[in-house]
Protein backbone atom coordinates (compact mmCIF):
# COMPACT_ATOMS: atom_id res chain seq x y z
CA UNK A 1 0.00 0.00 0.00
CA UNK A 2 2.85 2.67 1.08
CA UNK A 3 4.78 1.86 -2.56
CA UNK A 4 1.65 2.18 -4.18
CA UNK A 5 1.72 5.67 -2.56
CA UNK A 6 5.26 6.68 -3.35
CA UNK A 7 4.55 5.68 -6.72
CA UNK A 8 1.88 7.59 -7.58
CA UNK A 9 3.23 11.13 -5.94
CA UNK A 10 6.27 10.42 -8.73
CA UNK A 11 3.71 10.53 -11.34
CA UNK A 12 2.37 13.09 -10.27
CA UNK A 13 5.50 15.13 -9.97
CA UNK A 14 6.86 14.12 -13.26
CA UNK A 15 3.72 15.02 -15.22
CA UNK A 16 3.91 18.36 -12.99
CA UNK A 17 7.12 18.95 -13.93
CA UNK A 18 6.71 18.23 -18.01
CA UNK A 19 3.75 20.59 -17.73
CA UNK A 20 6.43 23.28 -16.05
CA UNK A 21 8.95 23.36 -18.67
CA UNK A 22 6.19 23.27 -21.73
CA UNK A 23 4.98 26.26 -20.11
CA UNK A 24 8.18 27.87 -19.61
CA UNK A 25 8.88 26.87 -23.52
CA UNK A 26 6.18 28.51 -24.74
CA UNK A 27 6.79 31.79 -22.65
CA UNK A 28 10.17 31.32 -24.72
CA UNK A 29 8.78 30.76 -27.77
CA UNK A 30 6.27 33.58 -27.43
CA UNK A 31 9.17 36.56 -26.05
CA UNK A 32 11.09 35.66 -28.88
CA UNK A 33 8.15 35.93 -31.73
CA UNK A 34 7.09 39.44 -30.27
CA UNK A 35 10.26 40.43 -30.23
CA UNK A 36 10.53 39.75 -34.33
CA UNK A 37 7.72 41.18 -34.73
CA UNK A 38 8.54 44.21 -33.13
CA UNK A 39 11.45 44.32 -35.05
CA UNK A 40 9.68 43.89 -38.18
CA UNK A 41 6.52 46.51 -37.38
CA UNK A 42 9.81 48.94 -36.46
CA UNK A 43 11.40 48.57 -40.07
CA UNK A 44 7.95 49.08 -42.03
CA UNK A 45 7.11 52.37 -40.19
CA UNK A 46 8.10 53.79 -43.29
CA UNK A 47 5.05 55.26 -45.24
CA UNK A 48 5.35 54.67 -48.49
CA UNK A 49 5.47 57.39 -50.79
CA UNK A 50 5.68 58.88 -54.37
CA UNK A 51 7.51 61.75 -55.51
CA UNK A 52 8.76 63.90 -58.37
CA UNK A 53 11.92 66.97 -58.22
CA UNK A 54 11.56 70.18 -58.44
CA UNK A 55 12.19 71.81 -62.29
CA UNK A 56 13.57 75.00 -64.02
CA UNK A 57 11.77 74.64 -66.97
CA UNK A 58 11.22 77.04 -70.17
CA UNK A 59 8.01 78.04 -70.22
CA UNK A 60 6.11 80.33 -72.63
CA UNK A 61 4.38 83.48 -71.44
CA UNK A 62 1.39 82.46 -72.95
CA UNK A 63 -1.10 81.00 -70.83
CA UNK A 64 -4.67 79.22 -71.27
CA UNK A 65 -7.79 79.37 -68.97
CA UNK A 66 -11.16 77.61 -69.51
CA UNK A 67 -15.00 78.92 -69.24
CA UNK A 68 -18.19 78.94 -70.21
CA UNK A 69 -19.64 80.81 -73.00
CA UNK A 70 -22.65 83.29 -71.16
CA UNK A 71 -25.30 84.63 -73.53
CA UNK A 72 -25.29 88.52 -74.01
CA UNK A 73 -28.70 89.00 -72.50
CA UNK A 74 -31.03 86.55 -70.39
CA UNK A 75 -34.47 87.64 -69.57
CA UNK A 76 -37.42 86.32 -68.41
CA UNK A 77 -40.75 87.71 -69.80
CA UNK A 78 -43.28 88.41 -66.97
CA UNK A 79 -46.88 89.44 -66.34
CA UNK A 80 -47.23 92.67 -64.84
CA UNK A 81 -50.70 92.22 -63.55
CA UNK A 82 -52.64 88.64 -62.46
CA UNK A 83 -54.90 87.42 -65.02
CA UNK A 84 -55.70 84.23 -67.44
CA UNK A 85 -53.10 83.80 -70.47
CA UNK A 86 -55.68 84.04 -73.18
CA UNK A 87 -52.91 84.27 -76.54
CA UNK A 88 -49.39 83.28 -76.73
CA UNK A 89 -47.75 84.87 -79.71
CA UNK A 90 -45.06 82.54 -79.73
CA UNK A 91 -43.22 79.22 -78.85
CA UNK A 92 -39.78 78.10 -78.33
CA UNK A 93 -37.10 78.77 -81.08
CA UNK A 94 -39.47 81.73 -81.60
CA UNK A 95 -37.30 85.21 -82.57
CA UNK A 96 -38.85 88.07 -80.48
CA UNK A 97 -38.14 91.98 -80.82
CA UNK A 98 -37.86 94.56 -77.58
CA UNK A 99 -40.77 95.69 -77.19
CA UNK A 100 -42.79 93.01 -78.99
CA UNK A 101 -46.21 91.57 -77.31
CA UNK A 102 -45.77 87.81 -76.87
CA UNK A 103 -48.71 87.33 -75.24
CA UNK A 104 -52.05 88.57 -73.71
CA UNK A 105 -54.10 87.98 -70.35
CA UNK A 106 -57.86 88.03 -70.24
CA UNK A 107 -58.77 91.68 -69.41
CA UNK A 108 -63.02 91.51 -68.77
CA UNK A 109 -62.89 93.21 -65.42
CA UNK A 110 -59.70 95.65 -66.42
CA UNK A 111 -61.87 96.51 -69.31
CA UNK A 112 -65.10 96.92 -66.94
CA UNK A 113 -63.02 98.97 -64.75
CA UNK A 114 -61.97 101.38 -67.47
CA UNK A 115 -66.01 101.93 -68.50
CA UNK A 116 -66.68 102.45 -64.71
CA UNK A 117 -63.91 104.85 -64.62
CA UNK A 118 -65.21 107.05 -67.72
CA UNK A 119 -68.13 107.02 -66.35
CA UNK A 120 -67.13 108.14 -63.15
CA UNK A 121 -65.26 111.35 -64.88
CA UNK A 122 -68.51 112.08 -67.24
CA UNK A 123 -70.23 112.52 -64.33
CA UNK A 124 -67.75 114.43 -62.81
CA UNK A 125 -67.92 116.93 -65.79
CA UNK A 126 -71.39 117.69 -66.12
CA UNK A 127 -71.97 118.23 -62.31
CA UNK A 128 -68.64 120.64 -62.87
CA UNK A 129 -70.35 122.02 -65.87
CA UNK A 130 -73.57 122.67 -63.66
CA UNK A 131 -71.83 124.32 -60.57
CA UNK A 132 -69.71 126.26 -63.06
CA UNK A 133 -73.15 128.06 -64.47
CA UNK A 134 -74.78 128.18 -60.85
CA UNK A 135 -71.80 130.25 -59.43
CA UNK A 136 -72.51 132.76 -62.20
CA UNK A 137 -75.79 133.57 -60.84
CA UNK A 138 -74.74 132.83 -57.11
CA UNK A 139 -76.53 129.78 -56.65
CA UNK A 140 -73.56 127.69 -55.18
CA UNK A 141 -70.59 128.83 -53.22
CA UNK A 142 -67.21 128.61 -54.44
CA UNK A 143 -66.07 126.38 -51.96
CA UNK A 144 -68.46 123.59 -53.59
CA UNK A 145 -67.31 124.85 -57.17
CA UNK A 146 -63.99 123.99 -56.43
CA UNK A 147 -64.58 120.76 -54.66
CA UNK A 148 -66.76 119.90 -58.09
CA UNK A 149 -63.44 120.76 -60.16
CA UNK A 150 -61.54 118.25 -58.07
CA UNK A 151 -64.14 115.38 -58.23
CA UNK A 152 -62.74 115.92 -61.89
CA UNK A 153 -59.54 115.84 -61.16
CA UNK A 154 -59.66 112.24 -59.41
CA UNK A 155 -61.72 110.77 -61.51
CA UNK A 156 -59.40 112.01 -64.77
CA UNK A 157 -56.55 110.19 -62.53
CA UNK A 158 -58.71 107.29 -61.70
CA UNK A 159 -59.25 106.91 -65.73
CA UNK A 160 -55.53 106.96 -66.56
CA UNK A 161 -55.03 104.34 -63.78
CA UNK A 162 -57.71 102.11 -65.21
CA UNK A 163 -56.14 102.33 -68.93
CA UNK A 164 -52.85 101.76 -67.59
CA UNK A 165 -53.89 98.39 -65.87
CA UNK A 166 -55.51 97.50 -68.78
CA UNK A 167 -52.37 98.21 -71.08
CA UNK A 168 -50.50 95.63 -68.65
CA UNK A 169 -52.93 92.83 -70.26
CA UNK A 170 -50.20 92.84 -73.11
CA UNK A 171 -47.07 90.81 -72.33
CA UNK A 172 -43.96 93.18 -73.78
CA UNK A 173 -40.63 91.39 -74.48
CA UNK A 174 -37.96 94.01 -72.57
CA UNK A 175 -35.28 92.45 -74.64
CA UNK A 176 -34.49 90.83 -78.18
CA UNK A 177 -33.14 87.28 -78.74
CA UNK A 178 -34.83 83.61 -78.88
CA UNK A 179 -37.75 82.19 -76.29
CA UNK A 180 -34.99 79.52 -75.16
CA UNK A 181 -38.02 78.25 -72.30
CA UNK A 182 -41.40 78.46 -72.47
CA UNK A 183 -43.00 78.48 -68.60
CA UNK A 184 -47.29 78.14 -68.65
CA UNK A 185 -49.71 77.15 -71.37
CA UNK A 186 -52.79 79.52 -72.67
CA UNK A 187 -54.96 79.25 -70.21
CA UNK A 188 -53.03 79.24 -67.37
CA UNK A 189 -54.00 81.84 -64.24
CA UNK A 190 -50.95 83.54 -63.35
CA UNK A 191 -50.14 86.03 -60.85
CA UNK A 192 -48.18 89.66 -60.87
CA UNK A 193 -44.53 88.41 -61.79
CA UNK A 194 -45.37 84.65 -63.02
CA UNK A 195 -42.47 84.27 -65.54
CA UNK A 196 -44.37 83.49 -69.43
CA UNK A 197 -41.18 82.81 -71.62
CA UNK A 198 -37.54 82.90 -71.24
CA UNK A 199 -35.65 85.61 -74.01
CA UNK A 200 -31.93 84.48 -74.73
CA UNK A 201 -29.66 87.04 -77.10
CA UNK A 202 -26.57 85.04 -78.27
CA UNK A 203 -25.51 87.50 -80.86
CA UNK A 204 -22.65 87.31 -79.13
CA UNK A 205 -21.44 85.95 -76.18
CA UNK A 206 -19.50 86.55 -73.29
CA UNK A 207 -16.67 84.11 -72.08
CA UNK A 208 -16.26 83.70 -68.73
CA UNK A 209 -12.70 82.44 -67.13
CA UNK A 210 -11.05 82.81 -63.58
CA UNK A 211 -7.72 84.43 -64.14
CA UNK A 212 -4.90 83.55 -60.93
CA UNK A 213 -4.27 86.69 -58.86
CA UNK A 214 -0.59 86.36 -59.92
CA UNK A 215 -1.98 87.12 -63.65
CA UNK A 216 -4.82 89.27 -63.33
CA UNK A 217 -2.72 92.56 -63.25
CA UNK A 218 -1.52 92.24 -66.64
CA UNK A 219 -4.91 92.19 -67.90
CA UNK A 220 -6.77 95.20 -69.03
CA UNK A 221 -9.81 96.01 -70.21
CA UNK A 222 -10.51 96.19 -74.30
CA UNK A 223 -7.28 93.35 -74.84
CA UNK A 224 -7.62 91.57 -77.13
CA UNK A 225 -7.86 87.46 -76.37
CA UNK A 226 -7.91 84.57 -78.73
CA UNK A 227 -10.62 82.56 -77.89
CA UNK A 228 -10.55 78.43 -78.76
CA UNK A 229 -14.42 77.06 -78.73
CA UNK A 230 -14.53 73.31 -77.64
CA UNK A 231 -16.24 72.76 -80.29
CA UNK A 232 -14.54 74.30 -83.22
CA UNK A 233 -10.86 73.88 -84.24
CA UNK A 234 -10.35 77.52 -85.34
CA UNK A 235 -9.54 80.50 -82.74
CA UNK A 236 -11.57 83.09 -82.71
CA UNK A 237 -11.19 87.14 -81.71
CA UNK A 238 -12.44 88.39 -78.52
CA UNK A 239 -11.93 91.32 -76.32
CA UNK A 240 -12.08 91.86 -72.62
CA UNK A 241 -15.18 93.83 -71.32
CA UNK A 242 -15.48 93.05 -67.48
CA UNK A 243 -12.50 92.03 -64.83
CA UNK A 244 -13.83 91.26 -60.97
CA UNK A 245 -12.45 93.77 -58.55
CA UNK A 246 -12.97 91.51 -55.92
CA UNK A 247 -11.72 87.61 -56.26
CA UNK A 248 -13.41 84.48 -55.61
CA UNK A 249 -12.96 81.86 -52.51
CA UNK A 250 -9.79 80.35 -54.60
CA UNK A 251 -7.97 83.81 -55.51
CA UNK A 252 -9.02 83.74 -58.76
CA UNK A 253 -10.79 87.02 -60.70
CA UNK A 254 -13.59 86.16 -62.60
CA UNK A 255 -13.00 87.96 -66.38
CA UNK A 256 -15.39 88.64 -69.02
CA UNK A 257 -14.33 88.38 -73.05
CA UNK A 258 -16.62 89.24 -75.37
CA UNK A 259 -16.88 87.78 -78.91
CA UNK A 260 -19.24 88.03 -81.78
CA UNK A 261 -21.48 85.14 -82.30
CA UNK A 262 -23.02 85.46 -86.61
CA UNK A 263 -25.28 83.00 -87.25
CA UNK A 264 -25.50 81.81 -83.64
CA UNK A 265 -23.39 78.97 -83.89
CA UNK A 266 -21.69 79.16 -80.54
CA UNK A 267 -24.49 78.14 -77.24
CA UNK A 268 -24.83 79.58 -74.42
CA UNK A 269 -23.37 76.83 -71.67
CA UNK A 270 -20.65 75.67 -74.13
CA UNK A 271 -17.02 75.53 -72.68
CA UNK A 272 -13.86 78.01 -74.54
CA UNK A 273 -10.39 78.29 -73.70
CA UNK A 274 -9.26 81.61 -73.60
CA UNK A 275 -5.35 82.25 -74.85
CA UNK A 276 -3.93 85.03 -73.39
CA UNK A 277 -0.34 85.95 -74.65
CA UNK A 278 1.81 87.65 -71.92
CA UNK A 279 5.84 89.10 -73.24
CA UNK A 280 6.73 87.26 -69.33
CA UNK A 281 8.08 83.86 -69.33
CA UNK A 282 11.51 82.00 -69.65
CA UNK A 283 13.30 79.60 -66.96
CA UNK A 284 10.92 79.19 -64.24
CA UNK A 285 10.33 76.43 -61.46
CA UNK A 286 7.63 73.88 -61.66
CA UNK A 287 6.43 71.18 -59.51
CA UNK A 288 3.28 68.79 -60.49
CA UNK A 289 0.18 69.84 -59.21
CA UNK A 290 -0.53 66.81 -57.35
CA UNK A 291 2.28 67.76 -54.62
CA UNK A 292 0.41 70.73 -53.09
CA UNK A 293 -1.29 69.66 -50.03
CA UNK A 294 -4.69 70.10 -50.30
CA UNK A 295 -5.50 72.82 -53.00
CA UNK A 296 -2.71 74.51 -54.79
CA UNK A 297 -3.71 78.12 -53.14
CA UNK A 298 -3.24 76.58 -49.61
CA UNK A 299 1.07 76.80 -50.72
CA UNK A 300 1.61 73.94 -49.15
CA UNK A 301 4.41 70.80 -50.29
CA UNK A 302 6.01 67.63 -48.84
CA UNK A 303 9.80 67.84 -49.21
CA UNK A 304 11.58 64.49 -48.69
CA UNK A 305 15.43 65.03 -46.96
CA UNK A 306 16.99 62.18 -45.73
CA UNK A 307 13.94 59.19 -45.82
CA UNK A 308 11.84 62.18 -43.82
CA UNK A 309 8.80 64.26 -44.99
CA UNK A 310 9.05 68.08 -43.88
CA UNK A 311 6.06 70.00 -44.37
CA UNK A 312 7.02 73.01 -46.43
CA UNK A 313 5.14 76.71 -47.13
CA UNK A 314 5.86 78.01 -50.92
CA UNK A 315 4.73 81.36 -52.92
CA UNK A 316 3.04 79.68 -55.99
CA UNK A 317 2.43 81.60 -59.59
CA UNK A 318 1.21 80.71 -62.75
CA UNK A 319 -0.85 77.20 -63.18
CA UNK A 320 0.11 76.08 -65.78
CA UNK A 321 -2.41 72.99 -66.34
CA UNK A 322 -0.78 69.55 -64.76
CA UNK A 323 2.28 72.27 -63.50
CA UNK A 324 2.59 74.74 -61.11
CA UNK A 325 5.20 77.99 -60.86
CA UNK A 326 6.73 78.19 -57.82
CA UNK A 327 7.96 81.60 -56.73
CA UNK A 328 10.03 81.03 -53.76
CA UNK A 329 10.06 78.24 -50.95
CA UNK A 330 11.82 75.58 -52.78
CA UNK A 331 15.16 75.02 -55.22
CA UNK A 332 15.83 73.35 -58.20
CA UNK A 333 16.33 69.29 -57.38
CA UNK A 334 14.72 69.35 -54.48
CA UNK A 335 12.38 66.17 -53.93
CA UNK A 336 8.22 67.30 -53.48
CA UNK A 337 5.76 63.96 -52.54
CA UNK A 338 2.90 63.73 -55.23
CA UNK A 339 1.05 60.72 -53.70
CA UNK A 340 0.95 59.43 -50.11
CA UNK A 341 0.17 62.80 -48.49
CA UNK A 342 -2.78 61.92 -46.90
CA UNK A 343 -0.85 59.25 -44.48
CA UNK A 344 2.07 62.48 -43.62
CA UNK A 345 2.68 64.45 -41.16
CA UNK A 346 5.65 66.89 -40.62
CA UNK A 347 8.81 64.27 -40.12
CA UNK A 348 7.21 61.44 -41.37
CA UNK A 349 9.62 58.74 -41.90
CA UNK A 350 9.01 57.75 -45.81
CA UNK A 351 9.77 55.33 -48.53
CA UNK A 352 10.39 56.75 -51.99
CA UNK A 353 9.00 54.08 -54.36
CA UNK A 354 9.10 54.19 -57.85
Amino acid sequence: MKNKIIKTIVSVLAILGICIALFLILQMNKKSNEEKVAIVAEKNTDVAVRTALVQSENISGAFQVNGTFLPNKQAQISAEMGGQLIALNVREGSYVRAGQSIGRLGGEKVNVNVSAAKANLDNAQMTLNRYEQAFQTGGITALQLDQARLQVKNAKSQLQSAQLVSGDTNIISKVSGIVNQKFVEVGTVVGPGTPIVEVVDISSLKLKVDVDQSLISKLGLGQTVQILPDVATDTLSGKITFIAPSSSGALKFPVEINISNPGAKLKAGMYGTAIFDQSAGGNVLTVPREAFVGSVSDNRVFVVRNNTALITQVQSGVNYGDRVEIISGLQAGDEVVTSGQINLIDQTKVRVIK
